[in-house]
């Protein structure tokens, strides 16, 4: 009997140890635990039911557990649901007959299930503003994971979870309507740790790829860092806007094309502001257009075309705590012709602190108030180094632009936001102008006046530029609020191609930008003086006067005048309110080429007198003009000429470089002979052949734009009482003087 029990008993524990081995090694599947498997994740959050099949169980001896696997499971609240491939659990058996929490851990292994549902799902456990936020944005995508739970001895989960998976095709809205798309990425996410890895993202028609961003939770805040990157793409403002906003919002950019390697980090808190946003970029640009309207550029660089193509450029930038820094080289286009660029550039709270080498070779540039040009092909380097104060003032510390023996130098210009001058330290420059002459010309600053000094300098173009400027303002409009004098002492000085004053010498006086005062004084090359002076009198007006013992210099100037000979200038002005009453005097000088007066004389059939004014020149013993200006209309009260020849009274308006309107009369010595009989007659050279007979003069008018003037001509036979009244002061002045 004790050998049956034994066998009996042999033979049930070598069952129990199969059934053992085989629970151990190969596992069972049965239904019979799904519900209080669905008990148990119940106990975990009630608001989550359950959806599966059977459920495999496999015994573990080493730690008398047993290993629960469930497959194509679905976790389901209200209408979302989760697909998963398995649940693998460890259910512990003591806590199970003890009737305790037995769930140690679990891993769950999903299948791809649409992002979305997956953001609602983790709200049950952790329904932060965040993830609100983000479920708001999120419109598509998919994600699989890979779940590492472990649990307290009373259900609650511990805080050593880990997330592992991957996203395809997701798509993100910001709040200003932005679209994210295409995002792939795999994520590893562990307590109060991100890490996305391998992302590839796509904004606005660009790839960027990651290879690591880590965010930490920081429980007041996020600390986000990592890196991206993109292939040669073309950018747009926009996208620029988000790496460059400090600073470089104003900046018109277009056509941007760029590669680049970028290095980022920044805080974001619960509000979803940034904070301390770091970065560093290597960026290879290859191709950018900057568009900016300053027309006057076109003065100085002719194929200046309102845009800068800026190509193949190695550009460093970064960013940190508000602080911008750009470093780069490469090449800039105005034309077609590459020229080469450095330049350093820091922004701080919208603050600029600036240095710019620039390549001026294959490109021309003229300064044209100096006649100065600089042809193409003709290498050149100018330097900038300088400051902007944000709403304040910009500052150049040093301007230097050399080519050949052409240097040109400015030290600590500073400028008005209108940039308007407030101040400058130093002005030097030397150089060959366009008329082949030597400038050496030198500004200081000494407190708040300043010195000038030359040995030779050509002023011809300058006063060219003053003379058919429609303003009157001369320096002064350049500068802001200029309340300063200026000391000039130049050796030499042109007016004029070939003719030059020497040891000009000048005290001007400038008071909130307006000219108070001015003396000025030189010597012509025969010791003929020239003298300059402009007060201002108690009562604000300004007295102008100007006396030239040798006006041909001046004369010149007005191109219409050709061959003008002799004469000595004397010019008063009286201004007040912007508007300037004047009286301008030349004596004793003769004409050669004045082309409307020319036609005049041809038209009214005075033919020897227009062959001599073409030959030798008519000369005229005085020429006396009173006019008015204000802004840019000039009011002709009268215009009276007289000479040996004829005599001209004049009057009508210029307005500016628009229109010429003038009207007057024109007679012949001989008719001024029979009308008062005091010029002797000239004869068949001046009227022809029926000397005395005929008209005593012509009237005429003229009127057009200056280079298209239409002249008409009509005979009188009675000269006005003026004409005569003028011509009679004039004689009798003449008589006096004799």
């Amino acid at each position: 009997m004790f050998k049956i029990f034994i066998k009996f008993f042999s033979f049930l524990l070598i069952l129990l140890v199969i059934f053992v081995g085989y629970l151990s090694f190969y596992g069972i599947e049965t239904k019979s635990f799904n519900k209080l498997i669905q008990k148990e994740i119940s106990k975990s959050n009630n608001k989550i039911t359950t959806k599966f099949d059977k459920v495999k169980i496999l015994l573990k001896l080493t730690n008398l557990s047993v290993n629960i696997k469930i497959s194509d499971v679905a976790l389901i609240h209200k209408n979302t649901e989760i697909e998963l491939k398995d649940i693998s659990t460890n259910l512990s058996i003591r806590a199970f007959v003890n009737k305790e929490f037995g769930i140690k851990n679990a891993f769950i292994e999903s299948k791809d299930n649409d992002l979305i549902d997956v953001v609602n799902f983790m709200r049950i456990f952790k329904n932060s503003p965040q993830l609100i936020i983000f479920e708001k944005m999120l419109k598509k995508g998919k994600i699989n994971t890979k779940i590492e739970l472990n649990f307290n001895d009373k259900g609650k989960l511990k805080k050593d979870y880990k997330f592992k998976g991957s996203i395809k095709g997701a798509q993100i809205r910001f709040l200003n309507k932005d679209i994210i798309s295409d995002i792939d990425l795999n994520f590893d996410i562990q307590n109060k740790l991100y890490l996305i890895k391998s992302a590839k993202i796509k904004y606005k028609s660009i790839n960027f790829l990651s290879k690591e961003i880590k965010i930490e939770d920081k429980s007041k805040y996020f600390l986000i860092e990592g890196s991206i990157n993109n292939k040669s793409s073309n950018f747009d403002e926009k996208i620029l806007s988000i790496f460059f906003k400090q600073g470089l919002e104003n900046f018109n950019f277009t056509n941007t094309k760029l590669s680049s390697d970028n290095h980022f980090s920044f805080k974001i808190n619960k509000k979803l502001k940034i904070n301390d946003f770091s970065l560093k970029s290597k960026i290879k640009l290859d191709k950018l257009t900057y568009k900016t309207d300053i027309a006057e550029l076109k003065n100085y660089i002719p194929n200046y075309g309102g845009f800068v193509d800026f190509e193949d450029h190695e550009i460093e930038v970064s960013i940190k705590k508000k602080q911008l820094s750009i470093k780069g080289i490469g090449s800039y286009l105005i034309d077609t012709q590459p020229e080469n660029i450095n330049y350093d550039i820091k922004n701080k709270d919208g603050n600029f602190k600036f240095q710019f080498k620039i390549n001026i070779n294959k490109n021309p540039l003229h300064i044209e108030f100096l006649n100065y040009k600089k042809k193409e092909n003709k290498d050149s380097i100018l330097f900038i180094d300088g400051d902007y104060q944000k709403e304040k003032t910009l500052l150049f510390k040093k301007i230097s632009f050399n080519e050949s023996k052409n240097s040109f130098l400015i030290e600590n210009l500073s400028l008005s936001k209108d940039l308007k001058v407030n101040y400058f330290k130093l002005i030097d420059l030397n150089f060959i102008n366009e008329n082949k002459k030597n400038n050496e010309i030198l500004l200081n600053r000494d407190k708040k006046d300043y010195l000038v000094s030359s040995k030779i300098f050509d002023g011809s173009t300058f006063l060219d530029k003053i003379l058919t400027s429609d303003s009157d303002e001369g320096i002064s409009k350049f500068f802001n609020n200029l309340n300063s004098k200026f000391k000039i002492n130049i050796d030499k000085i042109f007016i004029e191609d070939n003719y030059f004053l020497k040891s000009l010498q000048s005290d001007i006086k400038f008071k909130r930008n307006n000219l108070v005062n001015l003396d000025l004084s030189g010597n012509f090359v025969d010791n003929k003086k020239l003298v300059l002076s402009i007060r201002t009198n108690e009562n604000n007006e300004k007295i102008t006067t100007l006396f030239a013992e040798n006006a041909k210099p001046l004369v010149k100037k007005y191109k219409f005048i050709k061959g003008f000979e002799g004469g000595y200038l004397d010019f008063y002005s009286i201004k007040k309110n912007n508007l300037s009453k004047s009286k301008l005097k030349i004596n004793d000088f003769k004409l050669k080429e004045v082309p409307a007066l020319t036609k005049i004389l041809t038209l009214a059939s005075l033919q020897g007198i227009a062959d001599l004014l073409t030959g030798e020149g008519i000369r005229f013993d005085e020429f006396e003009m009173n006019f008015e200006n204000k802004k840019n209309l000039m009011t002709i009260n009268e215009i009276y000429s007289i000479g040996p020849a004829i005599s001209i009274l004049m009057e009508g308006y210029v307005e500016g470089k628009n229109l010429v309107s003038l009207r007057g009369t024109l007679v012949p010595a001989t008719t001024i002979n029979k009308a008062i009989g005091k010029i002797p007659i000239l004869g068949d050279i001046l009227v022809g052949k029926k000397t005395g007979e005929g008209v005593f003069g012509v009237s005429f008018k003229l009127k057009g734009p200056p280079t298209k003037l239409k002249t008409t001509v009509n005979p009188i036979k009675t000269l006005t009482p003026r004409f005569i009244t003028r011509t009679l002061e004039k004689i009798k002045k003449t008589e006096s003087k004799n």
